[in-house]
């Protein structure tokens, strides 16, 4: 197995595992001829084991440690506990599936589990069928979930959001999903929604930055091409604007 390969297997990332063989918990796999290091199914269960013991909430210091003690025991015990470990998770998937599902049931419009502030951001939103604005409300719940700082950014755009007009800008939007990339209404859109954002927003933005690059591209792909190109000029627009 590549890096990627079992990074991917293990839900771990290239650059832990990396920092693994950094710190001296994973041994450096041999290379193979065009450079690639070259992961065994040992390297995985060794893997496993260390990720257990960290989401225990073991150090790495204190990983090391039981790794060590742990040198002579079989694989195939390890493999077992391993397999209890997937068994907890697949019973954590089946639980937050359960609340996925709940949440798909309730009513159009329903904020479902988010933050006050959201949820009386929400709340004065003007009712749109929109499906750029409904867009925009989960990109909302995303933030709202994963920023640290989104209860102030959130209370800045309430007169945003409450603002009737807000809804024919989406309604625009939405007027460009078979439209080409050369589109001349894409322009004074991007415009005229950078124009709407208040002035306080900007100085609630981070200063390396409100975008990262995957994020970015993930979030462009949800839309059409001449969307897409909205999109993007408001994205960069906002960062510079930010930066500022």
């Amino acid at each position: 197995m590549r890096i990627g390969e079992i990074a991917a297997l293990m839900g771990l990332t290239t650059r832990a595992i990396r920092h693994y063989h950094h710190v001296g918990l994973l041994p450096e796999p041999e290379r193979r001829p065009n450079g690639y290091r070259a992961y065994s199914v040992r390297d995985a269960v060794l893997l496993a084991r260390v990720r257990r013991l960290t989401e225990l909430g073991l150090g790495l210091d204190e990983v090391r440690d039981v790794l060590a003690d742990d040198a002579g025991r079989e694989p195939t015990e390890i493999l077992e506990e391993l397999d209890a470990d997937l068994a907890r998770q697949e019973a954590d998937i089946k639980e937050r599936r359960r609340r996925l599902s709940a949440l798909l049931a309730e009513p159009p419009g329903a904020t479902g589990p988010v933050s006050p502030a959201l949820a009386a951001l929400l709340a004065q939103a003007p009712r749109t069928d929109s499906p750029s604005a409904a867009k925009d409300r989960e990109y909302l719940t995303l933030l709202d979930a994963t920023s640290t700082g989104s209860q102030e950014m959130l209370g800045l755009l309430g007169t945003l959001v409450a603002d009737p007009a807000v809804v024919e800008l989406y309604e625009r939007l939405d007027g460009l999903a078979e439209a080409p990339t050369d589109d001349p209404r894409i322009a004074p859109l991007a415009a005229d929604l950078m124009a709407a954002v208040p002035e306080e927003l900007f100085a609630a933005i981070p200063k390396d930055g409100v975008v990262v690059t995957g994020f970015k591209e993930a979030l462009l792909a949800e839309f059409t091409p001449a969307q897409a190109e909205v999109v993007g000029r408001l994205m960069e627009a906002f960062v510079e604007k930010g930066r500022g």
